[in-house]
């Protein structure tokens, strides 16, 4: 075993819908200093490019282009598609990120909420993918698996709504699709994984991550007492995009600080001396 190469991205190619901002932007950071060309889309092209640059000027092993790219129709994919394929012949590493939310309390959740969310969570996820496939097989070998990795989140696991019901329900269907796609594409030597992640600061959680106050009040409530980090999402790419990850297929990753083994009160605490 070669440690020194176990985590190296070298002459791979990824890319990363939603980029731009919070967990995208985490993942492709690690990517390019692993040795990766990662490719960024997002809807906002200029905060692609804008950060396309950024990482370009880090002198990594790797590097960054950022477009254009939305997933929440089917135009804007079989556009997304059409770009990619212009920039390469073969991708090794697709990352699903771009994702969409909506609160509002229960009682008042508006119909509307779950056609965004759900097309663009679910919908534009499994349709990208699929439209994908040709390069993601060209960049596949049954030695070193070409790496779908979806980002789900701890709200798919648990029973969560706090007033997110079509993004937590978009979610739990995430992380049961990257089983099923993890089956049917075992075989041509591409593997499925998700990511669940907890809090984490990015454009979705500005409300409740925004400054050093709010993150440590919402820490208090992660079991092991903070909001994700860079490196927790960085770790868990390396692993699942690196030689390391490459016998597994059908993971979901529980980046949440604990929160996916969170339950009630004992329910003999009472009775307890």
């Amino acid at each position: 075993m070669d440690i020194e190469t176990l985590f190296r991205l070298d002459g791979k190619t990824a890319l990363i819908t939603g980029g731009a901002t919070g967990i995208g932007r985490m993942a492709a950071e690690v990517l390019v200093r692993a040795g990766a060309r990662v490719l960024l889309a997002s809807r906002n092209g200029e905060a692609c490019e804008a950060v396309a640059t950024d990482l370009n000027a880090l002198g990594a092993r790797g590097s960054a282009e950022g477009f254009a790219g939305d997933v929440g129709s089917e135009e804007g994919i079989d556009a997304l598609v059409a770009e990619v394929h212009a920039r390469c012949h073969q991708l090794n590493i697709l990352m699903n990120n771009a994702g969409a939310t909506w609160g509002a309390p229960l009682g008042q959740f508006p119909f509307r909420a779950w056609d965004k969310v759900m097309g663009v969570n679910v919908a534009g996820l499994f349709d990208l993918t699929q439209k994908l496939l040709p390069l993601l097989r060209a960049g596949a070998t049954a030695d070193d698996p070409a790496r779908v990795v979806n980002v789900g989140s701890v709200m798919g696991e648990r029973e969560m709504g706090d007033g997110a019901y079509s993004y937590s329900a978009s979610k739990a269907a995430v992380i049961h699709l990257s089983k099923i796609l993890a089956k049917e594409l075992a075989c041509d030597a591409i593997t499925v994984n998700a990511l669940a992640p907890g809090p984490f600061v990015s454009r979705m959680t500005a409300f409740a991550t925004q400054d050093e106050t709010t993150r440590a009040a919402v820490g208090k409530d992660v079991p092991l007492g903070r909001v994700g980090r860079e490196e927790d999402i960085g770790g868990c790419m390396l692993f699942l995009c690196g030689r390391g990850g490459a016998y597994v297929t059908g993971a979901v990753i529980p980046v949440s600080g604990g929160i996916n083994v969170m339950s009630g009160p004992n329910i003999f605490e009472r009775a307890l001396p």
